[in-house]
């Protein structure tokens, strides 16, 4: 569909006079207009494929939110939430704007965010190339004919990936940058071309005004739901998880990255997938597989076979972080209104390079306060230029950098969810898994099997291990089942899986103390009970 010439379409009042606008182009003529144009080549299975450029990832360090009076006394700022004037903030809109302004042609992209239409954020995406905005198209919510013809935006995002800034003049770092402004409902995204900047902007700004205007908890995490009707949300950083762990075909999806959970309602923001794709293959992700499809746009992929367009999953010369993104329909099984109800189950996913922790335990509440503001998991020889050897990382709730306000908000928030259920006599479980490293850390070890980590969530949730014993282990204090069905039961307990018991007391004791030197920052905010967890 394209509205170009209803003179109910127009970006004259947000500074855009470019004669030359395409408006919600199907994904059809997206796709043709991006091959037309030399940017991109379709796959073998059809699916579009793409190269952002020299930026392959997020840039945290180049993230921006205007310190005004709004945001000046609520947002947490930081190393995460760095601060832009309005006057900064102004010159490089306008600086988008006229760069913009004189691209031969744009794209614009209807959508909204938050599939409980009560907290409907309607967005406006304007970019410069076609494949972005169908980027756009598949990660945001997709209003009808109708809606379309009534649309009117509440935030706004300028996507101008050719668009430089220049440090000196306009005090970023470089030349990229992406910078949200809370009180004129805009986002200008410049310099780089990596479409997630558009995506976790909305994710960002979500973040700010639910839990402050409404009330509501927004996680960065996956969430499906079983033919009970029992909704399992899973947390978990890029590469421990998330998306091929809820991707299962005995389960209906709600969504596979950000959602929100009002008073009896989880729901999903978005209306696609972005999965990561390296290593991906058909026999052990068949759901995400079988997404790539016409219609998905796979970004940073090389061909194995040039002659055929046929994907090498397991090249990763451009990026360890190459991506697909899809519509949420090109999975088979899904919940159509992408909600759920209250959680009866939630993973914290972390990926243990150094192969101390177990597969999987059940957590106290206090526990889970714990290890919901720590936010471990680790980086692997190889992932980033420089790694060597496994590296602890950080990232409060399991999101820190798309959190403006300060992560005890949100772990307050879930903290509160849990005690309610368990007031109201329908506990939370809450599960720590551990998808990286048994035998020892990576290098020594091996990564923990797919399989066994399915099954071990699957007895999680239909019930079967509340009917087996736990033990507790004894540097982490966690408990542990003492077997699992169709699990070799020696891999439960990480201690019993190294050859070398010694090393494994050295490095456990090693990560105990990384993890109460890294809490050390909340120590002040939780109480003595979550404090004493470790």
């Amino acid at each position: 569909m394209n509205h170009k010439k209803n003179a109910h379409f127009s970006l004259a009042s947000v500074g855009v006079t470019n004669p030359n606008v395409h408006w919600n182009l199907s994904p059809a003529v997206l796709v043709q207009k991006t091959l037309s144009n030399g940017q991109g080549q379709l796959t073998n299975a059809g699916a579009l494929s793409i190269d952002t450029g020299k930026f392959t990832g997020r840039s945290p360090k180049d993230r921006y939110i205007v310190e005004d009076e709004k945001t000046n006394n609520t947002v947490h700022w930081g190393d995460i939430n760095i601060p832009m004037t309005t006057d900064q903030f102004d010159r490089l809109h306008t600086k988008v704007l006229n760069h913009l302004n004189a691209k031969e042609e744009l794209y614009v992209r209807d959508a909204y965010a938050c599939a409980n239409l009560k907290y409907k954020l309607d967005i406006r995406v304007v970019t410069e190339f076609p494949w972005q905005n169908l980027f756009a198209y598949n990660m945001f919510l997709r209003p009808s004919d109708h809606e379309i013809e009534q649309f009117n935006h509440e935030w706004l995002i300028l996507a101008a990936p050719g668009c430089m800034a220049d440090p000196l003049e306009d005090g970023t770092r470089q030349e990229n940058f992406a910078a949200i402004n809370f009180t004129k409902k805009t986002i200008i995204i410049g310099g780089t071309a990596y479409t997630g900047e558009i995506k976790k902007g909305i994710f960002s700004v979500l973040n700010y005004t639910l839990p402050t205007e409404n009330n509501v908890f927004p996680m960065h995490c996956s969430a499906n739901v079983g033919q009970q009707g029992d909704t399992a949300l899973f947390f978990g950083l890029s590469g421990t998880g998330k998306t091929t762990l809820s991707t299962d075909p005995n389960r209906k999806l709600i969504g596979d990255d950000e959602h929100g959970w009002s008073t009896s309602t989880v729901f999903n923001f978005e209306g696609g997938c972005y999965a990561k794709t390296i290593n991906l293959s058909a026999s052990k992700e068949p759901e995400i597989y079988k997404a790539i499809k016409f219609g998905a746009m796979v970004e940073n992929m090389s061909f194995k076979n040039k002659n055929t367009h046929s994907l090498d999953f397991e090249d990763s010369s451009k990026t360890q972080n190459t991506r697909v993104s899809y519509p949420i329909d090109h999975i088979d099984n899904i919940v159509f209104n992408s909600r759920g109800n209250t959680p009866t189950n939630i993973f914290f996913l972390t990926c243990d390079a150094f192969g101390v922790l177990p597969p999987i335990s059940s957590l106290t509440k206090d526990q889970a306060m714990y290890y919901f503001l720590l936010g471990y998991t680790a980086k692997v020889a190889g992932t980033e230029a420089g790694i060597d050897e496994p590296q602890a990382t950080f990232s409060s709730c399991f999101g820190l950098p798309f959190l403006p306000l300060n992560p005890t908000k949100y772990a307050g928030m879930l903290g509160q969810k849990l005690a309610e259920a368990e007031s109201e006599g329908k506990p939370i479980k809450v599960w720590l898994v551990n998808t990286g490293w048994t035998g020892g850390p990576c290098g020594v070890g091996s990564r923990m099997e797919l399989p066994y980590t399915r099954r071990m969530i699957k007895a999680a949730l239909n019930g079967e291990l509340n009917k087996v014993a736990f033990e507790k282990e004894a540097f982490f204090g966690l408990h542990i089942p003492t077997e699992c069905p169709d699990v070799p039961t020696n891999i439960l307990n990480p201690r019993k899986t190294w050859k070398d018991k010694e090393a494994y007391d050295e490095k456990a004791n090693y990560m105990v103390n990384l993890f109460k030197k890294e809490f050390q920052v909340y120590a002040s905010t939780v109480t003595d009970e979550v404090n004493a967890v470790l």
